[in-house]
């Protein structure tokens, strides 16, 4: 059976999940009948039922033992991020930052883009809530790719001043070694907003941290340093947004007073060539 990433092989011997990346196994389960044997003391069913279900899990040998984590897997077909609706909370528990995005990692690798998706439902969230700076980070299981926000504000509005992100996937091919991507934008003004307000753009947002990790973030909207009941205030949008709306509009108001203007010197024209009485 096909389950997500990996594929199920059963025969007499054991069950083999074999990693699509490398077409080759990832494990070996002896089953039941085949007197089944881990080196670790790991519960089958949980191994199987695990692996199963959460796409990105392979056990992988550390020495004389398996330890079981997940390992992002990198696709080469661009995809459009799911968005997801995060929110994060001060001490005193008020919503203090909220963002929907959709966030993906593009990562170049021998000249070629590869693309991972973040996946809301196994982002953990985390950060930290102060009067002047606030942190928004994202996290996957086993630390495997975090993306973080650093927020400040001054008297008038509120920005990302840094973002920070880490990619830790299977490699891309076989042979290939494992690798961290990471990367960091430091003294930004990005996402910025009226303090009162809060950050909107619909637009793809492409942002590059290094020469191989670049974040786009679609369908964004963030507010920081207070979220009033979790809900967004009057939106401040990007200049992209601003542009797709408002280019039509000055197209279609240019054409029009072109249409205009030929249609008046045809008819003065017209007027002018009419044929006028003589006089006696």
């Amino acid at each position: 059976m096909q389950v997500d990433h990996f594929q199920f092989r059963s025969s007499c011997g054991k069950i083999v999940a074999v990693c699509p990346v490398f077409a080759a196994p990832c494990w070996t389960v002896t089953p039941p009948a085949c007197k089944l044997q881990l080196n670790s003391n790991m519960s089958r069913l949980v191994v199987f039922l695990s692996t199963a279900f959460l796409p990105g899990l392979c056990l992988q040998r550390s020495g004389s033992a398996e330890a079981l984590f997940y390992r992002p897997v990198l696709q080469h077909n661009k995809t459009i991020p799911t968005t997801g609706s995060y929110m994060l909370r001060d001490y005193a528990g008020q919503p203090c930052i909220k963002a929907n995005m959709g966030a993906q990692y593009v990562v170049t690798e021998n000249k070629t883009n590869w693309y991972f998706s973040l996946d809301p439902s196994r982002v953990s969230l985390s950060g930290k809530c102060s009067k002047d700076e606030a942190l928004l980070s994202l996290m996957l299981p086993d630390n495997s790719a975090c993306l973080d926000f650093t927020f400040r504000k001054d008297e008038d509005n509120f920005y990302v001043a840094k973002l920070a992100a880490r990619l830790f996937p299977l490699p891309v091919c076989k042979g290939c070694p494992n690798k961290t991507y990471s990367g960091i934008l430091t003294n930004q003004t990005l996402f910025k907003a009226a303090k009162d307000k809060s950050f909107k753009c619909t637009s793809e947002s492409l942002l590059s941290v290094s020469s191989e990790l670049r974040i786009k973030l679609v369908r964004l909207q963030m507010q920081a340093f207070g979220v009033p009941d979790g809900k967004f205030r009057e939106e401040d949008e990007c200049w992209a947004d601003f542009n797709h709306r408002a280019v039509p509009i000055i197209i279609g108001s240019i054409a029009t007073g072109v249409l205009l203007s030929i249609v008046l010197s045809f008819l003065i024209i017209r007027d002018r060539r009419a044929p006028g009485y003589e006089r006696l």
